[in-house]
């Protein structure tokens, strides 16, 4: 990021390698590639010629749900996959999507992670820590900067965006 005061955009921090469950993983198989990789949740995505299109988002407690139902309940017929347990069309965001924008997306839907999409394809993913940690280095550069003046921006593209989402 060359000029200070452009925010950066999530392909310039997201994390480019995620690792990712198959639709058709059971149940056991999806908790215990969340166990291995001591992740909360992952995205859900088809594999094609090494690209990983994004289906849906499966979290600890889609999990959770599912097992106690599961054992409460008895097993359900068809078997508990990835596919049937996880959140569909996630929110999603575009690689070119602004910090601002981001950190309003974060706060307005309480979500944890965003996938970065571009027509389909998985490209990476964005945390909250990623974030806190892309506002601070942005923060700390705005402030040390000499001709830093404070000013009043322009928000209505990020208000726009509490109420139009690209789902993906």
């Amino acid at each position: 990021m060359n000029d200070p005061k452009q925010s950066p955009h999530a392909k310039n921090f997201m994390t480019h390698y995620v690792e990712v469950v198959t639709p058709d993983m059971t149940l056991t198989e999806v908790i215990r590639f969340l166990l291995k990789h001591k992740l909360s949740n992952a995205p859900v995505a088809e594999i094609k010629h090494d690209k990983k299109f994004l289906l849906g988002f499966i979290s600890e407690g889609d999990c959770l749900k599912a097992v106690s139902n599961e054992l409460f309940f008895g097993n359900p017929s068809p078997p508990q996959s990835a596919k049937t347990i996880m959140t569909a069309h996630p929110i999603c965001i575009a690689p070119e999507t602004e910090l601002f924008s981001i950190v309003s997306i974060f706060t307005s839907h309480n979500v944890h992670h965003l996938p970065v999409v571009e027509n389909g394809e998985l490209l990476g993913i964005v945390s909250r820590s990623d974030i806190l940690k892309e506002m601070e280095t942005y923060y700390s550069q705005i402030v040390h900067t000499s001709d830093h003046e404070r000013q009043l921006r322009d928000t209505s593209q990020i208000m726009n965006l509490r109420f139009n989402i690209d789902r993906g």
